[in-house]
């Protein structure tokens, strides 16, 4: 027998499905090996949400995102008993300036060969750059994710040195790893498969209201930086933790410092809030990252045209 559901029975996650999932299902603390200093803004025992104190506002917040694709997956013969496997890619990254609108200011795109062994592959289209990369599948993979993100910091580096601003906020969609260096920059973390938090601190996360965020606290895992929860707006959505996202700053910073740019996160960011029949990650993923990355998917180019391309190349 099939029972009736009421409206209190079930809450349908907000977050597209398709796209993973926004929180894992076990947020005890369990999850985590990372090292905590829960008292760096306040002690661990007094914590509660924080509405965000008045201050100054940055001239201009800009958004770094980078999309990647794999075009080919091949091998390289040679004189060895087996094959080498290879990755062909093409990737892309940019930067939004939102100063009153948003408006790409900078963008690039890079291809190419992940592979142990090999050399450029010059195609019809495009031109694909070796990278020796040693390693499976997977660790191919990783060398593409580690030269977006090496291409990323080049944009990053060269607008800075040339605008000369020195009151903009950066924000780096995902972990701040590698990228701890950047001055005035914060990563943008907007899904949860790890906890970070034990119970009592975790239930403060679970309690923010929109515009609010949990205290700063340390945490080191294989690298150390500062972090904080962050509370987006959400509809009337009873999801555990939706809309919250997870800020990183560097470890480097003085906890004056990083608690004032948490309270300058808390004032910026949830004005730029997705709506959900615009985007199936709202609210998390921001309206200036979203537009970005479609941007972004868009100059990689055709994605067939690219393949029958390198076949034709790599067959002559």
């Amino acid at each position: 027998m099939t029972g009736l559901l009421n409206p209190t029975t079930y809450t349908v996650d907000p977050w597209d499905p398709g796209y993973g999932v926004a929180r894992g299902d076990e947020l005890d603390g369990r999850e985590s090996s990372a090292r905590l200093e829960l008292d760096v803004e306040m002690p661990a025992s007094s914590w509660r949400p924080v509405t965000p104190a008045d201050g100054p506002v940055p001239g201009s917040v800009l958004f770094l995102d980078g999309v990647q694709r794999i075009d080919a997956r091949v091998w390289k013969h040679g004189d060895g008993p087996e094959p080498l496997p290879g990755v062909i890619a093409s990737l892309a990254a940019g930067l939004v300036r939102c100063d009153g609108v948003a408006q790409i200011i900078d963008w690039r795109v890079d291809r190419g060969v992940f592979a142990e062994d090999g050399v450029d592959i010059e195609t019809r289209h495009a031109r694909y750059r070796f990278h020796r990369t040693s390693g499976g599948l997977d660790k191919l993979t990783l060398g593409v994710t580690g030269r977006l993100a090496a291409l990323e910091v080049e944009l990053a580096n060269e607008w800075r040195q040339k605008s000369n601003v020195e009151d903009d906020l950066l924000v780096v969609d995902g972990p701040l790893r590698g990228r701890t260096h950047l001055d005035r920059t914060v990563g943008y973390v907007k899904t949860h498969q790890k906890s970070y938090l034990q119970a009592e601190q975790a239930a403060v996360v679970a309690s923010l209201t929109a515009g609010q965020r949990s205290p700063v606290f340390k945490m080191g895992t294989s690298w150390e930086r500062l972090s904080w929860y962050l509370k987006l707006p959400s509809g009337e959505s009873r999801a555990p933790w939706s809309a919250t996202v997870r800020l990183e700053c560097s470890a480097e910073l003085r906890p004056e410092d990083a608690v004032a740019l948490a309270d300058v996160t808390a004032h910026v960011l949830p004005p730029l809030a997705s709506s959900p029949h615009k985007d199936p990650r709202a609210p998390q993923n921001l309206v200036p990252i979203g537009g970005l990355e479609r941007q972004l998917r868009h100059r990689l180019g055709d994605a067939a045209l690219l393949y029958r391309s390198l076949r034709g190349a790599l067959a002559a």
